[in-house]
């Protein structure tokens, strides 16, 4: 029988813990996907200011729960199999000290193992405007092989929530770790949204 396919979702401080809280409901209904989860203690905060819920809430969506600062427990390790990992939010902080290697807790640690395993690791980073500081570390750290992946939203599907932009984004999130889920329309799709011509200028 084929084992499950293992993700961890880490959710930091930046602005946007509503991306993480979907990508685990959108995987919850994904019996092939075991889904591992790690918090920062920023993104505690951020949970609780942005979502006004709990972060035990959203830590009951996942499977297996990690503590940030046990940078022993098992995603930690290269040995354990895990197959994708997704910061989203990612701060800016988090990004940084992926791409230098300051690994000082689970979630860097284990971005870091990703890294070393060339395993999918895709940052969902949250900053606005980016100086050239910010873009030197997205540039490093797409040559060491991860994915960035600014949750920028689309409106070609005419969204009338914000859940509209969100799934979106989570769903185009999780095509970069192979997990398809038709979560909102996609272009050029059955049932999605037709081209209409031109080359989009």
């Amino acid at each position: 029988m084929e084992s499950r396919k293992r993700i961890l979702i880490a959710v930091t401080g930046a602005s946007g813990a509503i991306y993480g809280l979907r990508l685990l409901e959108m995987l919850a209904a994904e019996p092939a996907v075991e889904r591992h989860l790690v918090i920062s203690k920023a993104g505690r905060l951020t949970i609780a200011a942005e979502l006004e819920r709990d972060a035990a809430e959203i830590e009951a969506l996942a499977d297996v729960v990690h503590l940030a600062g046990n940078v022993g427990a098992p995603v930690s390790s290269g040995s354990f199999r895990l197959d994708a990992m997704i910061v989203a939010p990612c701060s800016v902080k988090t990004a940084s000290n992926i791409a230098y290697g300051n690994t000082g807790d689970l979630i860097t640690r284990a971005a870091d193992v990703m890294l070393k395993e060339r395993r999918n690791l895709v940052l969902a980073v949250r900053e606005t405007p980016l100086h050239a500081g910010h873009l030197e570390t997205l540039t490093r750290l797409a040559h060491l092989g991860a994915v960035i992946f600014p949750p920028v939203p689309a409106f070609y599907q005419q969204p009338h929530a914000i859940r509209d932009i969100v799934d979106q984004t989570c769903m185009r999130l999780l095509d970069q770790v192979g997990v398809h889920l038709d979560a909102a329309p996609r272009w050029g799709e059955v049932g999605g949204i037709k081209a209409i011509g031109g080359d989009g200028e």
